[in-house]
């Protein structure tokens, strides 16, 4: 792969994607406080039907995505997603919700898990060919040591790019309305037993 890689990626108003806190926490506390994964599963699925052509995946205007109309897909992704009390902590859940989705729709798109307990070269291996591929990755991060990634614990969020940089490897963070670059060995090291993982797609 080249060094840096970046996949496109859309836009509602100023906001990279969706976010779960256009819920409101009064009438929707539950899309609210625990809805990142109906939400990356909202991305993907916008992102697999405008730049793969994968049609019937969302209902609405594709060339104006709004912030009224991303707030109804995610009313109808909460359905397979639903954000639990204890969240969708486990990519089996994922799994099993967003292929549920898939296959309603006849959507030619596989899902499998990779554990958060895998090496981290392993890791950047398959990150580096499913971007290569044109692929976005959910990713789950639950516990995490380090107080820099606290915004991103028990949570969510889409790997859309990555680059090689001073002998490092760094991946782009997609959630709340923008995209960060995080050191992928930081981030896989959670320090703790209990781990995430990501999501992978494939055609």
């Amino acid at each position: 792969m080249d060094k840096k890689k970046e996949l496109p990626h859309f836009y509602i108003g100023s906001s990279l994607g969706g976010q779960q806190k256009w819920y409101s926490r009064l009438t929707d506390f539950a899309m609210n406080a625990g809805g990142c994964a109906a939400v990356t599963a909202c991305d993907c699925a916008i992102y697999f039907e405008k730049y793969f052509g994968l049609r019937g995946l969302y209902p609405f205007d594709l060339e104006n995505i709004s912030r009224e109309d991303y707030l109804r897909f995610g009313k109808i992704m909460e359905r397979y997603l639903y954000p639990r009390w204890s969240g969708v902590d486990k990519l089996e859940i994922y799994l099993d919700g967003f292929g549920r989705f898939l296959k309603e729709r006849d959507a030619n798109l596989k899902l499998s898990a990779w554990s958060g307990e895998e090496n981290f070269f392993d890791t950047r291996e398959i990150i580096c060919r499913q971007i290569d591929a044109g692929f976005p990755i959910p990713c789950l991060n639950l516990k995490h040591k380090e107080p820099a990634f606290q915004a991103y614990v028990w949570h969510w969020f889409i790997l859309n790019g990555c680059e090689e940089r001073d002998g490092k490897f760094f991946v782009k963070a997609v959630s709340y309305g923008v995209g960060r670059w995080f050191d992928l060995e930081k981030l896989w090291d959670t320090g703790f037993e209990q781990k995430g993982g990501l999501i992978l797609f494939g055609l």
